[in-house]
């Protein structure tokens, strides 16, 4: 049985690929902030017959937290297959160029660019175990410059000074640790989940959670002529769900 790691999982999108990948036979380590919110998580899967999964307490914006997660799950398991980092934050408003605050964009940028590079740092010992190792780390077509260089884009004016960089950034990581992995077996991809309705937004979101969540399972579990080192958007592009950076 496979084995992934997803951090951020105790609700929304997180909690949502959490479940489909149980239903799909996956062995399920349900990173949460909080042990109490990861416990309720596992209670609702398991009252559905998904019991392959277990709580790992991981703050992805914190060093001793991220090294206290890697030594308990090693005691769990000597090896992972996926990684999925999802957790993430939006930073709150305003999020203009000129009214946002230094303390803003260094905590989005802690979680959302610095969180992925703790969390895949730590556990990459444990990937290079599988035959199959996959990461994908969650991301946005509102990040894309390409995309907010183009005034035709239907989002062009919902601009953002602290979100949409803190992902730009991280994609830029992902380009980084896909060519370096690309002699080793790994698949390494940005995915966005679509504008969905969760509480990370308001819930104004069009998608559903259900919708965000077989877009990132599928770009875990691909082949090994899957593509690696791409940025998906599904949402933005139905036919190969590539996405400009």
């Amino acid at each position: 049985m496979k084995k992934v790691l997803i951090a951020g999982a105790n609700k929304s999108i997180g909690f949502a690929t959490a479940r489909l990948l149980l239903q799909r036979g996956y062995y399920v380590y349900l990173g949460s902030r909080s042990l109490a919110n990861g416990f309720a998580a596992i209670e609702k899967l398991k009252a559905d017959g998904l019991n392959h999964v277990e709580v790992i307490q991981i703050d992805v914006g914190d060093d001793e937290s991220v090294r206290a997660a890697r030594i308990e799950l090693g005691r769990r398991t000597d090896i992972l297959d996926i990684l999925i980092n999802n957790a993430g934050i939006n930073g709150g408003l305003p999020q203009g160029a000129l009214n946002s605050s230094i303390e803003q964009l260094q905590n989005v940028i802690n979680t959302n660019l610095l969180g992925v590079v703790r969390v895949t740092q730590a556990f990459v010992d444990l990937l290079r175990r599988s035959e199959q190792p996959r990461i994908v780390n969650v991301s946005s077509s509102g990040c894309s410059l390409t995309l907010h260089s183009d005034p035709s884009w239907k989002y062009y004016d919902h601009k953002s000074a602290v979100y949409a960089p803190s992902k730009a950034a991280m994609n830029m990581y992902t380009i980084a640790l896909a060519y370096e992995l690309k002699d080793e077996s790994f698949k390494v991809n940005a995915v966005c989940p679509g504008f969905v309705a969760t509480d990370f937004n308001g819930h104004r979101g069009s998608g559903t959670v259900e919708e965000a969540s077989a877009r990132i399972s599928k770009y875990a579990m691909i082949g090994n002529d899957g593509p690696t080192g791409k940025f998906f958007a599904e949402e933005y592009n139905p036919n190969t769900g590539e996405c400009p950076w």
